[in-house]
């Protein structure tokens, strides 16, 4: 089910400012991160601004985790999310109510993993890095071993995540030919404040997916 252009989602947006940035340079959705206790978590107000500043010239997605079935439908309708990321322990029946404005992040460990990320309906689906020595999942600028992931792309809108950056993003592409590249740490220089995008590495990457598609 892959297609010829790569498409492009920013995620950890943490400010107007890197949220009109990512839509000046051609971004094709931008994530908002909404799981307390990680570096991009930001709050409704935040996030209400944002999505008001890009209204729809972008893509919001709204990356949650494990939240109750009621408050996840008022945070989407609250914010004014276009798309819902469940990037938690969530079961395939919690994602069944929000579709098809919504998919499941799975981490992909091994083969096994891939009949796990099958189970999860709907079109759309995220693979991303296994989880750090931390236990952290998403967001921590890790590479792994993206070839696995090649037969979802041939079955699903796959979205590919973790630890891209404008030096690996072709390579990935070319292993995996996924619908969609996900990336925040790597268009973060190292040791940015609450996930502060820099321009150039954002245009860098950016160019980098184009020119792998071209």
């Amino acid at each position: 089910m892959s297609e010829a252009r790569v498409r492009t989602k920013l995620c950890g947006i943490t400010s107007v400012r890197d949220a009109e940035l990512c839509v000046a340079l051609g971004a094709d959705s931008i994530g908002l991160n909404f799981i307390a206790g990680t570096r991009r978590c930001i709050d409704r107000d935040l996030a209400r601004a944002i999505a008001a500043a890009v209204g729809d010239r972008v893509l919001v997605v709204g990356v949650v985790a494990d939240m109750e079935r009621v408050a996840l439908a008022e945070l989407k309708d609250d914010v004014g999310l276009a798309c819902l990321q469940l990037h938690g322990s969530e079961a395939p029946a919690d994602l069944e109510p929000f579709l098809p404005h919504a998919y499941k992040a799975v981490a992909l460990r091994s083969e096994a993993d891939l009949e796990r990320a099958r189970s999860y309906g709907g079109r759309f689906l995220l693979v991303d890095a296994p989880p750090n020595a931390a236990g952290e999942l998403g967001g921590t600028g890790s590479a792994w071993g993206y070839a696995l992931a090649a037969p979802l792309a041939r079955e699903r809108r796959l979205s590919l995540a973790g630890g891209l950056h404008a030096g690996n993003v072709a390579e990935a592409i070319a292993a995996v030919r996924p619908w969609c590249v996900d990336v925040a740490s790597g268009i973060e220089e190292p040791g940015a404040r609450r996930g502060e995008k820099s321009e150039a590495r954002v245009a860098a990457f950016l160019e980098a997916v184009r020119g792998a598609t071209a």
